[in-house]
């Protein structure tokens, strides 16, 4: 099959939240942009967020919600749960730091949305913007470099090409495999075990993670209904731990969570399957060659003890499409190096403070050291005491870090 006479200005690899995200942005800009999904084809938006509430969910800070709000979205997400409130503690021993969002001068402090319900919003957006094509079952086997830019080789033998293409397929890229681009991979040490929960008693708006010896254990809110008695938990342990959890029958899970969490929230009833996800921080050696750029998971991946996966993505999403935008506004070629390092100059900076931020409290919290252990006591209860200090980090944690796109402000 011959090379296609595809329009496109830009080909985004991989069709998750970030590259619809993305798309999106350069969409409504008039950018003619191809996106490419490995799966057979979109979501249904009136199917998803019914029902059991899905297993992978977000904490979408406000800066992020603004961003969904300008490309109109927001308000088509169903059954989002704000939250209000954070809690963070030492299983053992007394300290203890709580947040809200009073305190940090916003309304919420984020919400708490299922992936697919933000993903089925999205593509709908994307349907409706005459400039965006969307490829489905499009799986890339080659990555070429042409004279315009790059050529895609699909699994079917479609060829594309475009003066840029994004890789935002995922912490294991493909596309980033094929530009040959390194990526540092550090073994956390630890699984996440994800399921979903209904409480004794509401959770009340309020995110809380408890920090026990082998990992965070995070009880995130959720609503169903009106029904605030459901939660999200995010348990990371050691693999052999998860591996033990996961085994166990629901009751005898529920049990060993409300134990674990020192039932704040009373007892727990497990309503759905638990799976094991291993964690694995990584971050691509740079993020940009002529005619390519790495967005999301394929430039970085993070713990999730913060919630800020999802967050930096939408970021790197906001400020490739400004910068993007602006370049193409002056007549600026799109694969152009010089636009494309402007981008990750704004990014690659806040990505890695916040992946050595992620990996410095997965290290502090797992020492077995009573020294250090006494030192975190100490600390959590003095920064719980210390509001401007506490502002500080709420204003990080809620995305308001360094110079933001205009579509996030």
């Amino acid at each position: 099959m011959q090379e296609t006479d595809s329009q496109a200005e830009v080909i985004v690899v991989g069709g998750g939240l970030v590259g619809a995200a993305l798309a999106a942005l350069l969409g409504e800009a008039g950018v003619a942009v191809s996106v490419l999904d490995a799966r057979p084809g979109p979501l249904d938006e009136e199917a998803v967020g019914r029902g059991q509430p899905a297993q992978r969910v977000s904490a979408v800070t406000p800066v992020s919600q603004r961003l969904m709000e300008g490309l109109g979205i927001w308000s088509r997400l169903r059954r989002i749960s704000p939250y209000t409130g954070m809690q963070v503690w030492e299983a053992e021993g007394s300290g203890e730091i709580a947040f809200d969002a009073e305190q940090a001068g916003t309304p919420v402090l984020g919400h708490i949305v299922e992936n697919e319900v933000m993903l089925a919003a999205l593509e709908t957006r994307l349907a409706a913007l005459p400039c965006v094509d969307q490829l489905f079952d499009a799986r890339v086997e080659a990555l070429q470099t042409t004279a315009i830019g790059r050529r895609l080789i699909l699994a079917d033998g479609r060829r594309l090409a475009a003066p840029l293409v994004v890789a935002a397929d995922g912490a294991r890229s493909r596309l980033r495999e094929l530009a040959g681009i390194e990526v540092s991979a550090r073994d956390t040490g630890q699984t996440a075990v994800v399921t979903t929960v209904r409480t004794e008693r509401v959770h009340g708006g309020v995110a809380r993670q408890i920090f026990l010896p082998t990992g965070p254990l995070a009880f995130l809110p959720l609503s169903v209904d009106g029904d605030t008695r459901y939660c999200s938990i995010v348990w990371s342990t050691t693999p052999d731990e998860a591996r033990r959890l996961v085994d166990l029958s629901r009751d005898v899970l529920g049990n060993a969570l409300a134990s674990a969490f020192e039932h704040r929230l009373g007892a727990v009833e497990v309503i759905d399957a638990a799976v094991a996800i291993p964690l694995t921080q990584r971050h691509a050696s740079h993020y940009v060659e002529p005619g390519l750029a790495l967005v999301g998971d394929a430039a970085h991946s993070i713990h999730p003890l913060a919630g800020q996966g999802v967050n930096l993505g939408f970021m790197d999403a906001a400020v490739l499409a400004e910068e993007l935008v602006e370049a193409r506004r002056r007549g600026a070629e799109l694969g152009d190096p010089r636009i494309l390092s402007r981008y990750a100059r704004r990014r690659r900076g806040d990505n890695t403070a916040m992946l050595a931020l992620m990996d410095g409290f997965r290290l502090l919290f797992g020492a077995e050291n009573p020294a250090l252990r006494l030192a975190r006591n100490i600390g959590l209860s003095g920064v719980d005491r210390l509001l401007p200090l506490k502002r500080l980090l709420m204003r990080q944690a809620i995305g308001e870090r360094g110079r933001l796109p205009a579509s996030c402000r």
